[in-house]
């Protein structure tokens, strides 16, 4: 864990987030605060892509669940080839705050030359290429899942950096070195400890057979949202238009959702399959509450996301 004065400051960096206002570490109760802990305690920080979740405490919970299961819980795989699919899935899903979290997080597991190559647009080796074994291969494809969602969610409530805006231009390199310190992934993080946080859910997450730990996991959080109160048009909206899509994004143009008058239903199709189209007029137009935008992005962005791995875990590779 960050030493007191940087999780202080790490703590007051979600006030960066648009459209939502975080609960602040010191105000938090409950299961929000249970999270909170549990996030410094293992990923090393209170990471604003989980934090900004916390004004629907269900789905804060679930995040930290699949995030922890997926990327920070020990496994079969390495922790630097769990980095390159994040690296590599935000790339695709074009979230540079994502590629340079973890980007940062490869250099201090050793691995900048495939952060850099990633970070450029060129090709490194897939992990998920290749024999894997059924364990392994669930635990990276449960990676590409989590990030298919939390890059929807970082495109919307989050910046294009980590760094806050506030930092200069020549004072941004310093800045990086400082929080690539503290990105030093956390070890020993027990499988299915955070598990808890969440009711038991169906278990009908196919890819991840043979791995109970991440198939749990997964399930619990299916189950919180498929609990969340997202308008029944919406849904089915979603579903019909992610039924045929093969996760390609639409291009530069939002003219493909114009046909949609609910505006409720444009933002929920904009951050299925083009997050970075996400603007201030398009979030105002649906008029939401935090809660309700929180858990309308939240099972907007697992939806596409169980859609982008079925099809292409990796693709923009």
């Amino acid at each position: 864990m960050a030493p007191a004065l940087v999780r202080l400051a790490l703590r007051r960096a979600v006030r960066e987030a648009r459209y939502v206002r975080p609960v602040p570490f010191g105000r938090a109760t409950g299961l929000v605060r249970d999270v909170y802990r549990r996030l410094e305690r293992d990923f090393g920080m209170l990471a604003p892509p989980v934090a900004v979740h916390s004004p629907s405490p269900a789905v804060l919970a679930a995040s930290w669940v699949m995030l922890r299961e997926s990327l920070v819980a020990a496994g079969e795989t390495s922790r630097a080839d769990r980095e390159i699919v994040a690296t590599l899935v935000s790339r695709g899903n074009s979230c540079p705050y994502c590629v340079e979290v973890h980007g940062m997080a490869l250099d201090s597991l050793g691995r900048s030359s495939e952060a850099t190559a990633i970070a450029e647009g060129r090709p490194v080796a897939d992990p998920l290429a290749g024999p894997l074994s059924p364990v392994a291969r669930s635990e990276l494809t449960a990676v590409a899942f989590t990030f298919h969602y939390l890059n929807r969610v970082v495109s919307v409530f989050l910046g294009p950096s980590p760094l806050p805006s506030s930092v200069p231009d020549s004072a941004r390199a310093r800045a990086k070195a400082v929080l690539r310190r503290f990105l030093r992934p956390v070890t020993g993080a027990s499988p299915g400890e955070s598990l808890d946080l969440l009711p038991v859910g169906s278990r009908d997450f196919g890819w991840a057979a043979g791995n109970p730990v991440v198939e749990d996991a997964f399930s619990r959080a299916a189950a919180a949202f498929g609990a969340l109160a997202v308008p029944s048009v919406v849904r089915e909206v979603v579903a019909r238009e992610l039924s045929t899509w093969d996760g390609s994004p639409p291009g530069l143009s939002r003219s493909w959702v114009d046909a949609f008058d609910d505006p409720v239903v444009r933002l929920a199709l904009v951050v299925a399959k083009a997050p970075y189209q996400v603007d201030d007029a398009l979030v105002a137009a649906a008029g939401l509450p935090d809660r309700e935008l929180v858990e309308l992005v939240g099972w907007t962005s697992f939806t596409a996301a169980a859609r982008a791995v079925s099809v292409a875990p990796l693709r923009g590779r």
